[in-house]
């Protein structure tokens, strides 16, 4: 697939998904009203679609790498697509929760495809530029999901939020069938027992999380490690080592404390002070514009400082984020709060996905970015589950030092780069690249 072409499918599919989460919660009291349903049963259909999700993003990030990521990716899209329109269509909640769970299935397949072909169509120092843009996609779509939401659910109802990813998800996923997968010279093999075990693993931690269920999570601990002793013993294990895992705990710790603080930050705007919705939309809105903001901007620290000392200040940034919206109260103290959220938020987003994607094998590329999807998933059931269990007593404290964590887990990641120039240099002054980096 040509770069233009991949870096448009990958956006696409990225925004997609993102814009369906963002809409189905502005859509979901008026579901639960006009569908008869219980609260229970409306939270199943974000509850099945994240343990689907969480369950099956590795295993079909490698698929990508066996079968192509162009091929998964269309797949994903056009079921993705189908999905959402059965949704549209559903005569009850138990249809929409069925068709919730199969669309996480589709968005499993797609999510690793959408970095899985950056990563094939880019050469690893170009690929900066192609995940900043995706990560502002991602934040625009944050911004206006609310809006859109509120637009559809005010007039056409909630069916027609589930009716808005139809036409792209054909579109693109046509035209991704439309082109040739590369030749791959030596198939990857695929861990079956390890697929499984993983998605035990990490579908139990997710219902946990999301649902407080400790049985769940002792289920999660045991087949976890089933998962790392099978890992261990097999030929060819489901995740390869050269997968950058302290930019996944980073992004894990990132995408919680950020989940976390809006979790409690609704609350607060909406309880406490006393705000309506669109009083309390307009002061988070500094958070997605400085996340569209920081995204191109991290693409040049990156290349001027490198992911280390770029990653960790974003955290610091972040955790200073969260501790303001701690202690605020008025207009100019929660904006500037949201701000620096989205500020550290969208260039930590961009430092730690590039070390995960550039870092990868192309081989492996689709393990990596199922790897980076499931951090992305895992982190914001953590962040809403200890802001739930910590609700007025300390939540966004506790929040803040899981961030801080994250700044420390960023300080062994990659340093800066040695450009081609820097190291010819050093070679005509008779030193060598390692002396250069120094």
């Amino acid at each position: 697939m040509k770069p233009g072409l991949a870096l448009a499918s990958s956006v696409v599919g990225a925004v997609i998904v993102a814009l369906d989460g963002t809409v189905l919660t502005i859509a979901q009291p008026t579901l639960q009203r006009d569908l008869g349903a219980s609260f229970a049963q409306v939270q199943w259909t974000s509850t099945g679609y994240l343990i689907a999700v969480a369950g099956l993003l590795v295993f079909a990030g490698r698929l990508g790498d066996r079968y192509g990521h162009r091929r998964l990716y269309a797949i994903g899209m056009l079921g993705f697509g189908a999905a959402s329109a059965g949704i549209g269509l559903a005569p009850g909640i138990g249809w929409v929760v069925g068709l919730r769970v199969v669309q996480g299935v589709f968005g499993a397949l797609l999510q690793p495809a959408t970095l899985g072909m950056l990563r094939a169509a880019y050469p690893p120092d170009r690929l900066r530029t192609p995940i900043a843009v995706r990560t502002a996609a991602i934040g625009v779509s944050a911004a206006v999901g609310p809006l859109v939401g509120g637009v559809l659910v005010a007039g056409p109802g909630w069916r027609a939020v589930f009716f808005l990813n139809v036409v792209p998800a054909l579109v693109f996923g046509l035209l991704a069938l439309a082109g040739r997968e590369p030749v791959r010279a030596a198939p990857v093999r695929l861990d079956v027992p390890g697929a499984v075990l993983l998605a035990v693993t990490l579908g139990c931690l997710v219902h946990a999380l999301v649902s407080l269920r400790w049985l769940a999570l002792a289920a999660s601990v045991v087949a976890g490690a089933a998962f790392l002793r099978h890992e261990r013993r097999t030929a060819s294990p489901l995740l390869p080592r050269a997968v950058a895992g302290p930019a996944l705990g980073v992004l894990v710790a990132a995408s919680a404390a950020l989940s976390g603080t809006l979790f409690v930050s609704t609350y607060t705007l909406q309880y406490t002070l006393g705000l309506d919705p669109l009083q309390s939309a307009l002061r988070c809105l500094p958070l997605a514009v400085l996340m569209v903001g920081a995204a191109p901007l991290c693409a040049v620290l990156l290349r001027r400082v490198g992911a280390r000392r770029t990653a960790v200040t974003a955290m610091a940034v972040l955790a200073a984020g969260v501790l303001t919206l701690d202690r605020a109260a008025g207009t100019l103290a929660l904006c500037a709060g949201f701000a620096l959220l989205g500020a550290g938020f969208g260039t930590v987003m961009v430092a730690a996905t590039h070390v995960v994607v550039r870092h990868s094998p192309v081989e492996s590329a689709g393990v990596a970015g199922g790897l980076q999807q499931t951090a992305m998933n895992v982190g914001p059931a953590l962040g809403v589950a200890v802001a739930t269990l910590l609700m007025g007593h300390g939540a966004l404290v506790v929040l803040a030092v899981v961030a801080v964590a994250g700044a420390a887990a960023s300080g062994v990641l990659p340093g800066r780069p040695v450009s081609a120039t820097s190291a010819d240099h050093g070679r005509a002054q008779g030193r060598s690249p390692v002396a250069e980096r120094r």
